[in-house]
């Protein structure tokens, strides 16, 4: 074999490893021909495959030359900017000087576009009117949420420790929090973004074609958990927004002061208890406002007063259901006979695996009250069956629910399910007027007048966020369901037994949930395992801080400071971020660390496809092992790590001898 040849040869691999990825899956059948000048430097191969790829897509479905070429441009400079740290600076050097143009945020001037493109002038000013709305499928899965959903440029992972862009590499049980995109998640959101792109660069309008993408997506969770006609969804950057709705929905109800039942909110979202009041619980919202943290929000009464129920007393030990029951109770005839309108929030599930109330009991109180308060059950983890869902919703319940927790979407893809009753409030009265920071009108349905005065926009980033929980709903609901308890056996059986292998971890057990009669067996059981950490030298656990510096300790490559644990300190885990609870005893707070079984689990992690069911199962479970072995590894070098304190990132950098190997591969034959 020559060595032309050869090159040829290796060249091809690279670049069908390359149309492998999920970044270019949506491309399947797209015929690419790159010149000699992409393979020079190995680095920037996707880049020119990328814009190579975008624009034969977006040719061959009639988008114009022109605009198809200043698009590619745009998706192709954003994709580069991403992997920005991985280059080189010679690699930066060589990239196409409209790189930073085409990367930009904001629409550059058309002039300046032009010094960069031969394009018609109303090709150049068809992509600057819908810039924002172009781009990768990760970028714009950014956009359309607060600070938490920014990327950091350093370790490009956003403020949950996770990628809109699939990290299969990394070790994952972390959605009690949240996930990175699979690439089944990742395909589905580039797939329907392609479609928008082709909408819009051939002229549809902007708002149009979002508030499409908008709608596709309610069909979808609509269709995927059964719900009747009159069941009205509103969509929300995330669980803590729909919170503001909750409130909101209670004012239009009638104009009496309002009481808000919280329970655990703890165990929820740490901005609940804001948003319950109607205050801003960020610095920052969805649609891009600076806001006030904890100032009122306009349009809110001032006299929202705040129940909470706790579910652990002083010590963190669980209190019993009835005391739990008659405090509700309690709160609820007070409230009622104050003159205030209740709203009694219910919770399936927290943070922890809690659930309170019983669904009974939820409808003893309908059967007592009647209308005459407001049920919101937050189901944001989403462990729950969507028969479960429904039967809420019949007892006149809105239901809270996000696809980036038990369905592993990307973070921040939140949305309220209202119960026709509900939802008939929707169509008097207006709804409050600082929700136009938090809210579009798209992300309301259409018939909605109470949202007449809200932006004219949608949320098209958590539409995208959506389309990816999408794919995972739809997978999870096609195993049948004595899988789906095989499987989460299994998972509580390796967690269990992996925590007692260590002495300075401590599972931190809760009761079996109480669903409604005939709920299906999968949804009783756990699937989020809380446990303690003893600190080192010292007899307490872990404080919350502490346990945050291991959580992000797991999700890096620690294998340069400990060269001597070799594999397990390279391995990158990803897991629930830590809930503060009393320490033992109850004389100061824990934090407690979680790992969790998500959709993923039982429908099958994408990246494993490539083996059987059981011996995919195998490997997650050893993976679940390894994560308790490196938490231990971490327990045991704790002087060290704490000195070093090193950061997460992406993905773990590949050996200095494989980079050389790579460049080797790809030697220019002249």
């Amino acid at each position: 074999m020559t060595i032309s040849t050869l090159i040829h040869v290796e060249r091809k691999l690279h670049l069908d490893a390359l149309r492998s990825q999920p970044e270019f899956a949506a491309f399947q059948g797209v015929p690419v021909d790159l010149p000699e000048t992409a393979y020079e430097r190995p680095a920037l191969l996707g880049f020119f495959l990328r814009h190579e790829m975008e624009a034969s897509w977006l040719r061959r479905h009639g988008v114009a030359a022109g605009v198809a070429e200043l698009a590619a441009a745009r998706v192709s400079a954003q994709f580069i900017a991403a992997e920005a740290e991985a280059l080189s600076q010679a690699d930066r050097a060589a990239l196409p000087a409209w790189v930073p143009v085409m990367a930009a945020e904001v629409s550059p001037a058309a002039a300046v576009i032009a010094q960069h493109f031969a394009a018609d002038g109303a090709h150049i000013a068809l992509v600057r009117s819908v810039w924002g709305l172009l781009g990768t499928a990760e970028a714009l899965m950014e956009t359309g949420g607060d600070i938490r959903l920014a990327r950091d440029p350093l370790s490009a992972l956003n403020g949950y420790g996770c990628s809109h862009r699939p990290r299969p590499w990394a070790v994952t049980f972390a959605s009690s929090t949240a996930s990175s995109s699979s690439e089944r998640g990742y395909i589905a959101a580039d797939r329907a973004r392609l479609r928008n792109t082709r909408a819009l660069l051939k002229g549809t309008e902007r708002r149009s074609a979002v508030r499409h993408a908008i709608d596709e997506v309610r069909r979808g969770i609509s269709g995927a958990f059964g719900l009747d006609a009159g069941t009205r969804i509103v969509f929300a950057a995330s669980g803590t927004d729909t919170e503001l709705l909750a409130l909101a929905l209670a004012h239009l109800a009638d104009d009496r002061p309002v009481l808000n039942i919280l329970i655990a909110p703890e165990e929820t979202g740490r901005g609940v208890p804001m948003a319950a009041r109607g205050l801003h619980f960020a610095v920052d919202t969805a649609l891009g406002h600076d806001v006030t943290f904890q100032a009122p929000i306009a349009g809110f009464r001032d006299d929202t007063e705040l129940a909470n129920i706790a579910l652990r007393g002083p010590t963190g030990a669980l209190r019993p259901g009835a005391e739990v029951g008659a405090d509700i109770a309690a709160a609820m005839a007070q409230g009622i006979a104050a003159g205030r309108r209740v709203i009694l929030h219910g919770l399936d599930l927290s943070k922890t695996g809690l659930l309170a109330p019983r669904p009974a009991f939820l409808a003893e109180l309908r059967a007592t009250y009647g209308q005459g308060f407001d049920i919101v059950l937050d189901a944001c983890q989403a462990r729950l069956s969507p028969a479960s869902i429904r039967r809420y919703l019949a007892l006149d319940a809105v239901v809270l629910i996000t696809g980036s927790k038990f369905f592993t979407g990307p973070p921040f893809a939140g949305a309220a399910l209202l119960p026709e009753t509900v939802a008939a409030r929707l169509r008097q009265a207006l709804l409050p007027d600082g929700l136009d920071a938090y809210f579009g009108r798209d992300e309301f349905p259409a018939d909605c007048p109470a949202a007449a005065h809200l932006p004219p926009v949608g949320n098209y980033g958590l539409a995208l966020r959506w389309q990816a929980a999408l794919a995972e709903i739809r997978a999870l609901l096609r195993v049948p369901g004595a899988r789906r308890v095989e499987i989460l056996r299994g998972f509580g059986q390796t967690a269990r037994a992996a925590i007692a292998r260590y002495e300075a971890l401590t599972l931190l057990e809760v009761p079996g949930v109480t669903r409604f009669e005939g709920a299906e067996d999968w949804e009783l059981l756990p699937s989020i395992f809380t446990f303690s950490l003893r600190a080192p030298h010292e007899p307490r656990c872990l404080t919350p801080a502490e346990a945050r510096s291991v959580y992000l300790w797991l999700n890096t490559d620690l294998s340069a400071l400990l060269p001597q644990a070799g594999a397990l300190a390279a391995r990158i885990c990803h897991i629930g971020q830590p809930v503060p609870l009393a320490q033992p005893g109850g004389e100061g707070v824990q934090g407690a660390l979680r790992v969790s079984a998500g959709a993923r689990l039982i429908s099958g992690e994408p990246s494993h496809r490539g083996l059987r069911a059981q011996a995919r199962l195998n490997q997650e479970f050893s993976d679940l092992a390894l994560v308790f072995a490196k938490i231990d590894l971490i327990l045991r070098h704790w002087t060290l790590l704490v000195e070093a304190n090193p950061a997460p990132r992406y993905r773990p950098a590949p050996p200095v001898a494989q980079k050389q190997e790579e460049r080797l591969l790809f030697v220019n034959k002249k």
